[in-house]
């Protein structure tokens, strides 16, 4: 492992733990309420048609189609995103690939999978799905709403990940349980608050997932969006009651499908505790692939990331 040691940030993105330490982080308790508010969010969500509307895209590639494509979610919200086709082979397989919270400007055209439909979402008030007065800043978007649980930012955006899978069940109605996600950062906490509630996903691979752990999320330091809510903390009553309800962790636990997470031992944006709250939290049949550092450019990324390639390709192969 060669985890960075010199940095420019005022604190020590390790937080001063090694893996052992960090191996041995235990799952908060859920919040009271967890599994019903959960439950009727996604009740609520698959009772919403879609309605997809495809467009042919200007982007070309020799290995996909590629349509550029909208659909509807919770409170009539329209989602930008893209659809990915295969060029050669049927259409086995669905996946949806989250973004982390710098959005996302064009889809990735280098995923390792093949016979699948990807579609590619923009959560809603970022990028594509940009929707005044949402904030389109990582720092804004987290806090809008967050005085409620029922209004909070975040569960619209798993509600906008439970309406890309009824959107590719839409338009392929036997993909329904063969239907994978794939998130980093900000979309790997959306995906795992969404999966254990969604019977159609039927795995997921979460890459530096932030939303972990919320208690101790609210008080190491960062560069991320937790920075953000620590200072609206500062100045507002405690939101960390509804922040547990949309706990990473917490949700992970309940994840009975088979998952591939990739925590960082170093991330200064996405605190390693709280990463690893969510891989810990996941029962023990699932990898674990460690990263040595997260939102950071580091010595050996790329050959870490091109084994991590390897195992995702693996991991989403059609049988």
């Amino acid at each position: 492992m060669s985890v960075p040691t010199t940095h420019p940030f005022a604190f020590d993105p390790t937080y001063g733990m090694k893996l052992k330490q960090l191996l041995a982080i235990e799952p908060p308790e859920a919040a009271p309420g967890f599994d019903d508010f959960w439950t009727e969010r996604y009740r609520r969500a698959t009772a919403v048609d879609p309605q997809p509307k495809l467009l042919r895209s200007k982007i070309e590639h020799p290995d996909w189609h590629v349509l550029d494509m909208t659909y509807t979610s919770t409170g009539a919200f329209q989602i930008g995103g893209w659809l990915l086709l295969p060029r050669d082979g049927p259409v086995r397989r669905g996946l949806v690939v989250g973004h982390g919270y710098g959005g996302r400007d064009l889809p990735d055209l280098d995923l390792p999978v093949k016979d699948t439909a990807v579609l590619f979402p923009c959560f809603r008030g970022l990028s594509l799905s940009a929707h005044p007065p949402i904030p389109n800043d990582p720092g804004g978007h987290v806090l809008y709403g967050i005085e409620k649980p029922d209004s909070y930012i975040i569960g619209g955006c798993v509600d906008d990940l439970w309406l890309a899978v009824s959107t590719l069940v839409a338009l392929y109605p036997w993909l329904a349980g063969h239907i994978g996600y794939s998130g980093i950062s900000f979309g790997g906490g959306i995906g795992a608050l969404a999966i254990p509630f969604d019977t159609r996903i039927d795995r997921g691979h979460l890459v530096v997932p932030t939303f972990g752990h919320r208690s101790l999320w609210m008080t190491l330091p960062t560069i991320g969006s937790a920075q953000s809510v620590q200072a609206y903390q500062k100045k507002h009553e405690s939101v960390l009651e509804t922040l547990r309800l949309f706990d990473a962790a917490s949700a992970a636990a309940r994840i009975k499908v088979p998952m591939l997470v990739a925590p960082a031992l170093f991330d200064p944006a996405v605190a390693p505790p709280c990463q690893f709250a969510v891989a810990n939290s996941l029962a023990k049949f699932n990898e674990i692939f460690i990263l040595d550092a997260g939102h950071f450019d580091y010595v050996g990324s790329s050959e870490q990331n091109a084994l991590l390639h390897e195992k995702v390709r693996r991991f989403f192969k059609v049988p």
